[in-house]
């Protein structure tokens, strides 16, 4: 029997790669004949890079850049292909994480950081990007992103205005670099599908979880309006705001689209691809997946249930095993799982939860191994 453990990081608790190898060390106790292979993966949120950067052996490149608050950070990202090709998750330099919980207000950060890790990559030869979006402290519409490439954005005066989320509502002129970028191809790898503005949009859904009072998310609402407005009327490119991830980490992947001309992708379909995991799956017999929280949100465009539309395809079986289960039967099944298990079958504190994550990984999928194949 192969096993294929195909796993994304548990939140707050492992990585992915522990995930998997807690998961393979259960299943390697209760079949040691067993042939298992260990495949982290992530949807494309944070950790992507991680991910990414073991599949494919990629340089790290440490670089100069800034977090959300313009204070000089180190970061990094990963060249391949030759150097041709750079891998960015933005959440290393404008992320959440990177700031306390009393400085986490939208209308004051930016994506510039971001954008200079892309310049950093431009200047060694990159011509072709993957940049992961997810968990950003930002709701600047890609602004600040941009900024970092050569663009400008100026208030009626002709003043150049800081690319925050509380300048957008004030810029008047956006002004593209006089250099052309060198960036021939730009992949945005995306795991959500709001757009840029109204009520599913990056302020009303997004801002609040990064500091937003209602009337910061009023103000960002607006701003992310007049800024695609002005993207149709000086950049002409019309209906940008709509598409499905526009609004992903604070409108990042509309700024990607308006100013590099990027192509969003659903996270986990292009990551699946990058790692080849299909042709892992061709040689499997079954999948171990699993997910810190499994609920109805699986059903849109998380790992699982892209790991599952690809296991279907080959007649493959998927079990998940899960922190929580909260989906019922019927999602479950939608879902395409022929099994989802919960890993904590004993109350606890959640620290003490998170902390023992790797235990009860392990222990649930011995014991599934030894009961149910």
């Amino acid at each position: 029997m192969h096993v294929l453990v195909a796993a994304d990081s548990f939140k707050d608790a492992l990585s992915a790669d522990r995930v998997c190898q807690a998961l393979a060390n259960g299943i390697r106790r209760a079949k040691p004949d067993a042939q298992v292979t260990e495949f982290p993966l992530s949807d494309g949120g944070e950790g992507a890079f991680d991910v990414l950067a073991h599949h494919l052996a990629l340089q790290t490149v440490v670089a100069e850049t800034f977090d959300p608050l313009f204070r000089p950070i180190r970061a990094s990202y990963g060249l391949g292909a030759g150097g041709r090709t750079a891998f960015v998750e933005m959440a290393g330099a404008s992320g959440l994480q990177l700031l306390r919980p009393e400085e986490r207000n939208p209308l004051h950060t930016t994506t510039f950081g971001t954008g200079m890790l892309l310049a950093d990559a431009q200047r060694r030869g990159a011509t072709r990007l993957i940049l992961a979006i997810g968990g950003s402290a930002t709701t600047d519409g890609g602004t600040g992103m941009a900024a970092a490439l050569g663009w400008q954005f100026t208030d009626t005066q002709g003043r150049e205005l800081p690319p925050t989320g509380e300048s957008l509502g004030r810029i008047a002129r956006i002004l593209a670099p006089a250099k052309a970028l060198q960036l021939q191809q730009v992949e945005v790898i995306c795991d959500v599908t709001n757009p840029l503005f109204g009520p599913d949009g990056a302020a009303a859904v997004y801002a609040p979880q990064k500091g937003a009072n209602p009337s910061a998310v009023a103000e960002l609402e607006a701003g992310l309006q007049h800024l695609a407005q002005l993207a149709e009327q000086q950049l002409h490119r019309p209906g940008l705001a709509h598409i499905p991830g526009a609004g992903a980490a604070g409108g990042l992947g509309f700024g990607a689209m308006a100013f590099l001309n990027a192509t969003l992708h659903r996270g986990i379909d292009l990551i699946l691809d990058l790692t080849h995991f299909d042709e892992i799956l061709a040689r499997a017999d079954l999948v171990v997946t699993g997910e810190g929280k499994l609920d109805g949100q699986t059903l849109h465009g998380k790992l699982i249930q892209g790991i599952c539309q690809r296991a279907a395809r080959r007649g493959v079986p998927v079990i998940a095993f899960c922190g929580h289960v909260e989906a019922s039967p019927e999602q479950i099944q939608a879902i395409g799982l022929q099994q989802a298990v919960g890993i904590n079958d004993i109350e606890l504190p959640l620290p003490e939860l998170l902390a023992r994550t790797g235990e009860h990984l392990e222990r649930a999928a011995e014991k599934m191994m030894r009961s149910c194949l």
